[in-house]
């Protein structure tokens, strides 16, 4: 039963409730027991009845609504096209500005130790593109060739025996770079101790590359080769800094006050580069800065070490 309604029925009620009081009366019992009063509610409304309980629960059914999914059919296409293949971008490195690449090799050289050869001047022409100074690729294993060999190992940390052995051979075939100094700017020339290298710097690009032997900082006593009633004596020592050709001898052997020195290039005192017949693999000199006399004829013959130019020498 609707509960809002009930205000407007409750007179029509109430007049109803009368009407059977007043028939009780009129009839007694019997007619009360004929006709039952509507049961009133503490709040004065009449409860509900059957008809009515039925009619407000009655179920009330949810539509069944089938919706059809649409079927899609979708073709498989009958060609397949490959991926293209996406070539993966090459980095390209920028080398520093003193350092120049160099190619591998053409064709993998050989280790021919010490002998003369075809196969030797392939050596000697592969040393002259990585930077390492000898007279030429005429095949001969000469004093030029052995010594821009063990420059050579030593730039690359292999064994300086000046013999070109299977590692030599392999490392020479596939270096990457022509060998350069430490400095990258400037004309000037660099001494390595460390390395025991001389290398020819112009314009910050490395121009060449020379074996070399320093001072062996041993202490040594010798007999003055121009007065022999002089002893010598000192630490075998070739001093670190940043020091300048001073003076020049330009023919031949010297007599200098230690040994015959040839075509020397003075820039600290009585120390020089100059060219030597023995340049081993380790410091061995008084202090000089030795050189093949072969290299010391190139350097002269190019200019290479004019008077005044900057000597660098470190550790």
């Amino acid at each position: 039963m609707n509960l809002r309604a009930a205000p407007q029925r409750l007179p029509l009620l109430l007049s109803a409730a009368a009407l059977v009081l007043a028939s009780c009366s009129q009839h007694g019992s019997s007619a009360a027991a004929q006709t039952l009063p509507p049961v009133v509610t503490l709040s004065g409304l009449p409860s509900p009845t059957s008809q009515e309980i039925a009619t407000t629960t009655a179920t009330t059914e949810v539509p069944t609504t089938t919706t059809e999914v649409p079927t899609t059919t979708t073709e498989v296409p009958t060609t397949t096209e490959a991926p293209t293949t996406t070539e993966a971008p090459t980095t390209t490195v920028a080398l520093p500005s003193n350092v120049e690449a160099a190619p591998p090799a053409d064709q993998p050289l050989q280790a021919v130790g010490g002998h003369s050869g075809d196969a030797t001047a392939a050596v000697q022409t592969r040393l002259l593109q990585l930077g390492f100074w000898n007279q030429g690729a005429d095949g001969t294993y000469g004093f030029t060739t052995k010594q821009a060999v063990m420059a050579f190992q030593k730039y690359a940390g292999l064994s300086p025996s000046g013999l070109v052995d299977s590692a030599t051979a392999d490392s020479m075939t596939n270096f990457t770079e022509k060998a350069h100094a430490s400095a990258d700017n400037g004309t000037l020339v660099e001494v390595d101790k460390a390395k025991q290298l001389l290398f020819i710097v112009q314009d910050g690009k490395t121009i060449w590359t020379f074996n070399t032997s320093t001072g062996s900082g041993i202490a040594y006593t010798a007999p003055n080769k121009n007065d022999p009633t002089k002893i010598e004596s000192g630490d075998a020592v070739t001093p670190d800094g940043l020091f300048k050709t001073t003076r020049e001898r330009p023919v031949g052997w010297w007599a200098g006050d230690l040994g015959q020195i040839y075509r020397p290039k003075y820039f600290n005192g009585g120390i020089a580069v100059h060219g030597m017949t023995v340049v081993p693999s380790h410091p061995a000199s008084h202090g000089c800065v030795r050189l093949s006399t072969g290299a010391m004829d190139f350097i002269w013959d190019q200019n290479l070490m004019p008077l005044h130019i900057a000597v660098w020498v470190h550790s």
